[in-house]
């Protein structure tokens, strides 16, 4: 069991460069299962616009000076650092009412999101300080004139105001895509769980991964903050869609147009499909995920299982079904390690879910549960904020309003009839826009129609089956890799979803340009643009001696029907068009027999390729390929081979080249454009 007997800290601010008390009274922070003060909080009095300008004065220009891959290497070493100091947050989680199984999501998941992001960060973006978005614009006929996007760091500073129930992923989640872009963060957590975050952001500090400025800390009000935000800051917020709405429309906010992401409590539901009869896998799929969905952090996830919709035939078994399991789950004090569901974080929430249940009893009847009372195995039951999982059954919800309007944060779900899928899909939209929904089906046409009628007012689908029954994240789980957030009622605002959620912090904008200029401006060569032509072959430069537009022309080669018909053989691509003359004519497309696409691409490395060992290690791939005019018996190809961008890979001793490869025929038409994507060491020959 934790230790009650500890003394309540005083959490601090971390603002300008050092740690700060608040200069008001202190609010008691209490142990969610036995009522004891844990910490004690307040922030009167900081001077926060003094914190936003020094995170714009000092980790702003640090951050900015780094590139996408030493930023993803500062977050990895944070991580890792985190990791190895998980227990002291595990067991500082016990007092949030979090069980083992609850933390783990929260830290665990926290800190994999950022390893997750640190890994993106080195393969998913180039090792610079700038990012190109999309291919570029030709703005002229003679390839004078360009445009091209490209995404900077903002020069502000980003507020993430974040939630009670995930104190560390919360935090951690919105501040890895963050720093990955380049702007510095302040953090105010909710206070109820406070402790853990200033824990976790003093050992951050403390490890010293991250630059000066880089990370500040908010433990309690944010007083007069927002009133000093500027264009160039971000402001995100995750917590009840009323806060955020009011957050929304701070006059600052407003003013000064500041980008502002708002990810809310929502009605997120599920649906039984109508195939899914009790003797099915879906069905028991289903029944385990609301039970889930219900008990995990005790119902307190903005992406629970709030509304279920069930075949009218079958809403019978269901409830028992689910009934049987919830009678399972053992709750208590999350110490205890026969707990399987925890505490609500405070009193005051367990009040505010117990008053949502009445308010949703105006559609609804209890079918399972007794909201004023539980049966505990360890823990207080009065003193701790325990409350028994809770079902209802409303048997008429296309008449109902409340079951589609108020939301009970905690270990509630409300079973509901459907008679056919539209009517199930046109329920879901009743919530008003959600993070998330899931169907239970193994008719894929069932899956088409309801995805189809679902997306739109969600963030994100989940689609269970038998064959992902042991691989699904599940209905509940934001992953790094996919958007989190919804539309309307969740917020309208968009995090996660990998290198999406760093373009967030970044200002997109449209540059115009000649193209030695945008090269010159990018660090990628664009058609046009100058051109080196030095006697050594650009495959026999290392990354330390190769520049953006090193350039070869190759010598020509004449492609013969002798070579058409030996590599149709030889590959078995036997198409009509490169062997039947007649038929090739009657395609609207070609004049004749054509050459195989990918005989021009395998003579053109034959031109361009130098032999010999050397620095460029191994080709991994090509980007872009298209064939722009047949090639036909007779036609003579050449290469042009231009170094189009260099990436060296911060942790290794290679980096990635991008060649454009621009192949042309006697008539100096192109015939094919493509990358050729190579892997060159840094140093040639290697280091002993």
């Amino acid at each position: 069991m934790a230790d009650q007997s500890r003394t309540p800290r005083l959490l601090q601010s971390y603002l300008s460069g050092h740690w700060q008390n608040g200069s008001g009274a202190p609010v008691d922070l209490r142990d969610a299962s036995t009522g004891a003060v844990v910490a004690r909080i307040d922030a009167s009095g900081l001077d926060m616009g003094a914190a936003l300008d020094w995170g714009r004065r000092v980790g702003g220009p640090t951050l900015r000076s780094m590139t996408f891959h030493e930023r993803a290497m500062a977050l990895k070493a944070m991580a890792v650092d985190l990791m190895e100091h998980k227990e002291a947050f595990y067991a500082e989680s016990l007092a949030t009412g979090a069980t083992r199984g609850d933390a783990w999501v929260d830290i665990e998941g926290g800190i994999g999101t950022v390893l997750s992001y640190a890994s993106k960060g080195r393969r998913e973006l180039p090792n610079s300080r700038l990012l190109l978005d999309g291919d570029p614009e030709g703005l002229a006929r003679d390839g004078s004139f360009v445009g091209q996007h490209i995404m900077s760091p903002l020069l502000g500073v980003a507020v993430h105001i974040n939630a009670f129930n995930f104190p560390v992923w919360g935090m951690l989640e919105k501040l890895a895509p963050t720093i990955l872009a380049g702007l510095p963060a302040v953090i105010k957590p909710a206070s109820q769980t406070a402790y853990l975050t200033e824990l976790v952001v003093r050992r951050i500090l403390q490890a010293g991964h991250l630059p000066a400025g880089a990370l500040q800390l908010v433990s309690g009000s944010v007083g007069d903050l927002l009133s000093h935000v500027t264009c160039q800051d971000v402001v995100t917020f995750t917590g009840s869609a009323a806060t955020g709405q009011r957050l929304r429309v701070h006059p600052a906010i407003v003013a000064n147009s500041v980008r502002f992401s708002m990810e809310a409590d929502s009605l997120n539901s599920t649906i039984l499909g109508p195939d899914a009869g009790p003797d099915s896998p879906e069905f028991d799929l289903f029944v385990r995920e609301v039970a889930r969905e219900m008990t995990v952090k005790a119902g307190q996830k903005c992406t629970a299982i709030r509304r279920a919709f069930v075949p009218r035939g079958l809403t019978q078994a269901v409830t028992k079904a689910l009934s049987d399991r919830l009678s399972k789950i053992a709750i208590g004090n999350p110490a205890d390690e026969a707990t399987r569901m925890g505490a609500l974080a405070s009193l005051d929430q367990r009040q505010e879910v117990r008053d949502r249940i009445k308010d949703l009893s105006a559609d609804a009847e209890v079918v399972f549960g007794d909201p004023d009372r539980v049966s505990v195995q360890s823990g207080d039951a009065e003193k701790g904020a325990f409350l028994s999982p809770v079902v209802l059954y409303c048997d008429r919800p296309s008449d109902a309003g409340a079951v589609h309007d108020v939301e009970a944060f905690g270990p509630v779900s409300t079973i509901m009839p459907y008679d056919d899928l539209d009517e199930a899909v046109a329920l879901t939209h009743r919530g008003k826009g959600s993070l998330v929904s899931s169907l239970f089906t193994n008719d894929s046409a069932v899956a088409e129609q309801a995805v189809l009628g679902m997306a739109p007012y969600h963030g994100r689908l989940l689609v269970g089956n038998r064959d992902t029954a042991k691989s699904s994240t599940g209905h509940g789980s934001p992953l790094p890799m996919l958007v989190h957030g919804g539309p309307g009622r969740a917020g309208g605002g968009e995090e996660l979803g990998g290198v999406r959620s760093v373009k967030h912090y970044m200002q997109r904008s449209a540059v115009q340009a000649s193209p030695g200029m945008m090269a010159s401006i990018t660090g990628r060569w664009f058609d046009g643009a100058p051109t080196r032509k030095s006697p050594p072959h650009p495959f026999r430069s290392a990354l330390s001696d190769l520049r953006v537009g090193d350039q070869h022309v190759t010598e020509s080669r004449v492609v013969t029907l002798e070579d058409i018909e030996h590599f149709a053989h030889f590959t078995g691509d036997t198409f009509y068009a490169h062997m039947d003359e007649e038929a090739a004519r009657a395609n609207p497309f070609f004049d004749g027999r054509v050459a195989h696409g990918y005989l021009i691409v395998s003579f053109a490395a034959g031109l361009f390729v130098d032999p010999a060992p050397g620095p460029v290690l191994a080709n991994y791939g090509v980007d872009n390929l298209r064939f722009a005019k047949p090639v036909n018996a007779g036609d003579s190809l050449q290469v042009r081979l231009t170094c189009k961008d260099i990436n060296p890979r911060i942790n290794a001793d290679h980096g990635e080249v991008r060649w454009d490869c621009q192949v042309t025929n006697q008539n100096a038409e192109v015939v094919a454009q493509y990358d050729v994507l190579t892997m060159v060491a840094k140093i040639w020959p290697p280091a002993a």
